[in-house]
């Protein structure tokens, strides 16, 4: 018997991409039409962003843990968090969950490590490239990293919120996308982490000039690997 996965989501899309992922990969391991159970709970996004907003990172983790709760009380094992910026307020929660949690930029970086890259170009909400998230853990793995300047930090934030959140997927926003990767690039960066989870539903590996790290995929696998084994 495998582990049941608690998703607990924030955006629509990540949230999707990651149940998406866990279901049709998990025939891999577990044969055809094959995948752990899993239990999704999400609060608004418009209630994650008023906290976000205003800094509220106790905000946060409280809707966190209402959806761990809920999660719990539905049968899952464990929990995993398809969203990178909310996990600022991790550390607020993970002693107090009812259930263990995987965490996203751990994964990441365990990748990272495992294909052997030394600096990484980190992309997401502006929150996310300005905050504590991944600049604790790359360091705690010995990884150097890099990310956009000001105002390209602006720009890719309005395109994840005005855009990848409500499935809109440009060529234009896939361009620019892609002149900040070659701009990673010349910073001798030797793969880009996808660290907002609707990202990776717009550059694709084939479309980047580095290697891509997709957040939002290497959870999914995470969860996948530890309700199979246990």
């Amino acid at each position: 018997m495998s582990q049941h996965i608690g998703i607990v989501a924030c955006s629509a899309e990540g949230a999707a991409l990651c149940y998406r992922t866990i279901c049709l990969e998990g025939t891999k391991l577990m044969g055809r039409h094959g995948h752990p159970e899993v239990s999704l709970h999400t609060h608004s996004l418009a209630d994650y962003m008023k906290c976000i907003e205003a800094g509220d990172w106790a905000g946060v983790a409280g809707l966190m843990m209402s959806s761990a709760e809920k999660l719990a009380r539905a049968g899952a094992d464990f929990l995993v968090c398809p969203d990178n910026t909310i996990h600022q307020a991790f550390d607020l929660v993970q002693h107090r969950s009812p259930r263990p949690w995987l965490h996203i930029v751990q994964e990441v970086a365990c990748e990272a490590k495992r294909c052997h890259y030394k600096r990484l170009g980190v992309l997401g909400t502006r929150v996310l490239m300005e905050g504590p998230v991944y600049p604790e853990k790359l360091r705690a793995a010995g990884l150097a990293y890099r990310i956009p300047g000001q105002r390209e930090r602006e720009r890719i934030n309005q395109i994840v919120f005005d855009e990848l959140v409500y499935s809109q997927f440009t060529p234009a926003s896939l361009a620019y996308f892609t002149e900040v990767i070659r701009g990673f690039e010349d910073e001798g960066c030797d793969a880009v982490v996808l660290g907002c989870t609707e990202i990776p539903l717009l550059v694709t590996p084939e479309a980047s000039s580095l290697p891509t790290l997709d957040s939002t995929r290497l959870l999914a696998r995470a969860a996948l690997r530890k309700a199979v084994s246990g």
